[in-house]
C-alpha cells in the first residue's frame, strides 16, 4: 500500500508517518525542496506545481500542509499566509488529483474545529453549521471546499477536523508546560470557553481507522468524547505537574496585548466538539479523558 502525506515533517504528520511505516505501508512524502530519495516528490503548492505521474498508484493521499496558526502574533501578512497555505496546497493537490490516470481511491484533507466558531457551552457534532469569525469563514470553509473536485471525481474525501492537540514534542503544551511547573498556571479570560483536545495517539489512530474505513466521508471530528472547559484544563494540568493553579484568570485584555489577534479566536473563544462520526463507526479511544490522557503524554 503507498500513502502519499503532505506536511509529513510537521508534528501529526511526521506521527502518522512513523505508524503507517510499522505496519509496512509505502510513504511518499511531498516536499518543497529537492527529492532525496523513490519515498519522495516535489511540489510547489503556492506556485500550483504537482505532477500528477506524483500521486498515480497511491491508495490514499493524506494532506496536512499549512502554515502554523498559533506560533505568530496574528497580523495581516500572517492571516494570509494561514489561509493561502492550505486553501492554494489544497486546489494544488486536488488537482493533480483529478488530472491522474490512477487515482488515489481516498482522500483525507486536514481542517479544524475552528470551523464551528465559538460553539460556547454547546455540544457540536459533524452535523453543525459553520460559525462565524476569520478561521471558520476565511480559512476552513474555503479550505474544505478546494476537495469539492476531487469528490466529484469519485475520490472518498474526509476532512480531518482537528481539536487541540496534546504532544510534548509540540502545538501548546511545551509552551505553557513551564509556566505551570513554576506554580504560575491560569485561566485565560473567563475560563468557561471549551477546549476539545486529542492525543498525538488518539490522532493517528483514528486518521488510520478512516484510512481503512470506506464509510468515513465528509467531515470527521478528530476530539477525545470528553472536551473541557479552560479552567478545568488549568486545573487538571496543574495537577498533573504537582503544582498549584493560580486562583486569578490571565484578563482577556492582557491576552489581546500579548498575542494579538490569536488571542480572539484561538484561546478565548472554545468549542464543544464531539466525535460523532468515529463514535458512530464504533472507534475506541485510548484516552477519553484528560487527566488519563495529560498523564500519559507527560
Amino acid at each position: 500500500m503507498t500513502i502519499i502525506v503532505t506536511g509529513a515533517s510537521g508534528l501529526l504528520g511526521s506521527a502518522l508517518t512513523a505508524a503507517l511505516r510499522a505496519e509496512d505501508a509505502r510513504v511518499v512524502r511531498l516536499v518543497r525542496r529537492e527529492p532525496r530519495g523513490a519515498d519522495e516528490a516535489f511540489w510547489n503548492p503556492a506556485e500550483g506545481v504537482l505532477d500528477p505521474a506524483a500521486v498515480e498508484g497511491a491508495q490514499a493521499v493524506v494532506h496536512l500542509a499549512g502554515a502554523g496558526i498559533g506560533d505568530r502574533r496574528w497580523n495581516a501578512d500572517v492571516k494570509r499566509e494561514i489561509a493561502r497555505s492550505r486553501i492554494e496546497g489544497t486546489r494544488t493537490l486536488v488537482r493533480a488529483l483529478t488530472e491522474a490516470d490512477a487515482r488515489p481511491e481516498a482522500l483525507l484533507s486536514g481542517s479544524a474545529i475552528g470551523f464551528y466558531g465559538d460553539t460556547g457551552d454547546r455540544e457540536v457534532d459533524e452535523t453543525a453549521p459553520p460559525g462565524e469569525g476569520f478561521l471558520a469563514q476565511e480559512v476552513v470553509v474555503p479550505w474544505e471546499a478546494e476537495t469539492e473536485p476531487a469528490r466529484e471525481a469519485g475520490i472518498r474525501v474526509a476532512l480531518l477536523r482537528t481539536g487541540l492537540v496534546l504532544s510534548r514534542e509540540g502545538g501548546m503544551l511545551p509552551k505553557i508546560l513551564p509556566i505551570f511547573k513554576l506554580g504560575l498556571g491560569a485561566p485565560l479570560g473567563s475560563g468557561r470557553q471549551y477546549w476539545s483536545w486529542i492525543t498525538v495517539d488518539d490522532w493517528v489512530g483514528a486518521v488510520l481507522r478512516v484510512l481503512r474505513d470506506p464509510g468515513l466521508s465528509g467531515p470527521v471530528n478528530l476530539t477525545a468524547p470528553h472536551p473541557v472547559t479552560n479552567a478545568e484544563f488549568t486545573k487538571t494540568l496543574a495537577h498533573a505537574v504537582r503544582r498549584p493553579a493560580m486562583p486569578l484568570a490571565v484578563p482577556g485584555f492582557a491576552l489581546k496585548t500579548a498575542i494579538g489577534g490569536f488571542a480572539d479566536e484561538g484561546v478565548l473563544t472554545g468549542q464543544r466538539v464531539l466525535p460523532g462520526r468515529l463514535t458512530e463507526a464504533g472507534h475506541t479511544f485510548r484516552h477519553i479523558r484528560l487527566g488519563d490522557a495529560l498523564t500519559a503524554v507527560l
